[in-house]
């Protein structure tokens, strides 16, 4: 058992460290420098408190990213990410004046360690390719989210003016403004006069440069019309100012469209030199972008998660019992790993239009009364508990073992 228990209050500039043993005594305190000065500093202050290569001081600390983080997880050691309002919850356990320090924090986070760390998870020990998996498939993740943010910014604002332009663009319920071939039209059309101008020769011309090969002609014709079809307007001088706004957005929107793509990409080639590609790409509905992000969400240290409970509380597709007295309720989880519950759902979604045991599953959820979030979120958490097996066991996704064999059908069975 450590006998010297490390907080870390961190900040932009600076951080302080306190160092307290098995008492609460306060062992040695100081404030270093956000440089490699400050950490060397902080490696001999554990050092003076008896901190070696076999038997590591182990670290709370508020956040687990940033350059500290990664120079003190290289050592060995064990890192705690302690939640801000966790801390907040111990420091009103010594005081309740509400008072507040940096030093304070930092002998919070110390005595967490010495009181509580047997409830707390420590940073998992990921591989260096498993970490770049992470900082790729989250990026791209967040421009996923960025672009939807810009384009339904763009769509609001082109309800306002341009109304023909959205019908133009409408397929099967559905107007994509995300699609090259819209982006490139807006471009040399931002307002309801200068779309009136178009001619479909231009219309064409702008289809193939943004790539689209079969059916440009038809398409051209269609969307020239559309445009041309008489509409509501603004003023002249407030159409074109709606107009450039709209080309500022556009702008966004390429930008975010290419993040995405590029990120995306650069994520699925991370992701396809990990060992456990071959694995997670085996179960059905995921592919190469989804796989990346599960893997950035639950890592590869095979210790992170103490058994497939664990990792289905983590991803919040196990539910929660609220008991008290005589009232019993069964509730979604709200507190979760959110990107992780969002690729759960899409990995559910993606297997049950395929026959097979997953949708013979799912409609099974559905038959006993389950609505559709329900039911995908059950199939989310069956498959992921059969996951996490595979993981651990070096198995590939069988569907027979998964899921039992299916039961021969009645007129079969007669025969």
């Amino acid at each position: 058992m450590a006998t010297i228990f490390c907080g870390i209050d961190w900040a932009e500039r600076h951080h302080d460290v306190a160092l307290v043993d098995t008492d609460g005594k306060l062992v040695a305190k100081r404030r270093i420098p956000d440089s490699a000065d400050g950490f060397a500093e902080l490696m001999r202050m554990l050092a003076d408190a008896g901190d070696s290569r076999e038997d590591t001081i182990s670290v709370a600390i508020e956040t687990p990213r940033g350059l500290l983080v990664a120079a003190l997880r290289e050592t060995g050691r064990a890192i705690y990410s302690i939640n801000p309002m966790a801390v907040a919850r111990y420091r009103e356990r010594h005081t309740v004046s509400r008072k507040k320090s940096d030093h304070a924090d930092a002998m919070v986070l110390a005595n967490i360690l010495r009181t509580d760390a047997h409830v707390h998870r420590p940073l998992p020990a990921d591989s260096e390719l498993a970490r770049a998996v992470t900082v790729l498939a989250r990026a791209a993740q967040d421009a996923v989210w960025r672009r939807t943010k810009a384009l339904q910014e763009l769509r609001s604002l082109l309800r306002e003016y341009y109304p023909g332009f959205l019908a133009a663009f409408h397929r099967s319920g559905v107007t994509n403004l995300a699609s090259r071939e819209a982006r490139e039209i807006l471009a040399l059309a931002p307002t309801p006069a200068a779309g009136a101008t178009l001619s479909a020769a231009r219309i064409a011309t702008a289809l193939r440069r943004s790539g689209r090969q079969r059916g440009i002609d038809a398409l051209a014709d269609k969307i020239h019309h559309a445009l041309r079809v008489p509409q509501l307007r603004q003023l002249p001088l407030v159409e074109d100012a709606m107009g450039r706004q709209a080309l500022a957005l556009l702008a966004t929107l390429n930008a975010e469209c290419d993040n995405a793509d590029q990120l995306g990409q650069a994520a699925v080639e991370a992701f396809t030199q990990h060992p456990d590609h071959t694995v997670i790409t085996s179960f059905p509905g995921m592919g190469d972008l989804s796989g990346a992000r599960l893997l950035a969400e639950i890592g590869d240290d095979r210790d992170r998660f103490t058994g497939a409970r664990a990792i289905k509380a983590y991803a919040g597709s196990a539910p929660v019992t609220r008991a008290s007295g005589r009232s019993i309720a069964i509730t979604r989880r709200t507190v979760k790993n959110d990107r992780l519950n969002t690729v759960g759902f899409l990995w559910a979604f993606a297997a049950i239009p395929r026959p097979g045991p997953s949708k013979d599953h799912y409609d099974r959820r559905r038959a006993r009364g389950d609505r559709h979030a329900a039911a995908l979120r059950h199939l989310f958490n069956r498959m992921l508990g059969q996951l996490h097996h595979c993981l651990q066991t070096g198995q590939t996704y069988d569907p027979v073992k998964a899921f039992g064999r299916p039961s021969a059908p009645v007129g079969a069975a007669a025969a």
